[in-house]
């Protein structure tokens, strides 16, 4: 097991305020680590998070301000995403008009030029980005990605991929792949249980997972199904502490009988 030196090691979390993100930061607090948060809205993570984080200002979207977040970085979690379809969280630069929303719709290509946080713009350009700011010793670079990258041609992932999530998503995980750094790629299915924005660090610090399904993990986009919030940023956080986890890619979903306990060094150890 990987020993964190609580002393030095600092986990940068990117899309903390999101349902994922807000859980990561959670479960590192609760692990004692020490915690920098990436956001473009200081003043919204500071309400959430309540002072115990790190905050540095900065957006994915833009280079120049990646930098900054970086000092003293020792590990990654990517946990930034947008819609899989069209919807106010793309930012478009004007708010579209029915016919509009129309062309959208018939011509998805049409809406990548027009919204700020598309896909593409998150989860191809921006993850490339941050990687390409990380620092070149960093010890782990953590992506939530999704279910279906290698199915992308069958249904349901047809579907999904209407407006190209999971192609971006792809291209963030080769950006990762190929920058040579440390990585460990999650793949959750549909995401359920969450998010939790109540803005309340002792909600987080206390979720606990609706569901009564077990965790699954596997290998080459082979699982369907739903998968917790909860348990995709418990992934997110033990992955860490789990050397056998490095430069592995594995999807997460619930199924089964929930054990009493989750059996996370077992998990990862079983990842090939």
């Amino acid at each position: 097991m990987t020993s964190f030196d609580s002393a030095k090691d600092l986990v940068l979390v990117a899309g903390a305020t999101g349902g994922v993100g807000q859980l990561v930061v959670g479960k590192l607090l609760e692990k004692g680590l020490k915690v920098r948060v990436l956001t473009r809205n200081a003043a919204k993570a500071e309400e959430m998070f309540n002072q115990k984080v790190e905050i540095a200002v900065g957006d994915i979207h833009q280079p120049a301000t990646l930098p900054d977040a970086m000092p003293g970085v020792t590990h990654i979690i990517n946990c930034t995403g947008t819609t899989a379809f069209p919807s106010a969280r793309w930012e478009f630069d004007q708010s579209p008009n029915l016919i509009e929303w129309g062309i959208i719709f018939l011509n998805p290509k049409s809406s990548e030029a027009k919204a700020k946080n598309s896909p593409t713009k998150i989860d191809a350009e921006g993850v490339s980005n941050l990687v390409a700011a990380a620092p070149q010793n960093l010890k782990r670079f953590v992506f939530v990605s999704s279910c279906g990258i290698l199915r992308k041609n069958q249904f349901p992932f047809s579907i999904l991929n209407g407006f190209g999530v999971l192609d971006a998503k792809q291209k963030g995980e080769e950006s990762i792949i190929n920058s040579g750094l440390p990585y460990t790629i999650i793949r959750p299915g549909r995401l359920i249980d969450g998010p939790y924005t109540s803005y309340d660090l002792n909600t987080l610090l206390k979720a606990k997972t609706g569901g009564k399904y077990g965790v699954v993990i596997g290998t080459g986009d082979t699982l369907s199904g739903d998968a917790s919030r909860i348990d995709v940023a418990n992934a997110c956080v033990e992955c860490l502490f789990q050397p056998s986890s490095s430069k592995k890619i594995f999807e997460i979903v619930n199924q089964g009988q929930r054990p009493p306990v989750i059996d996370w060094e077992t998990l990862f150890s079983g990842i090939e």
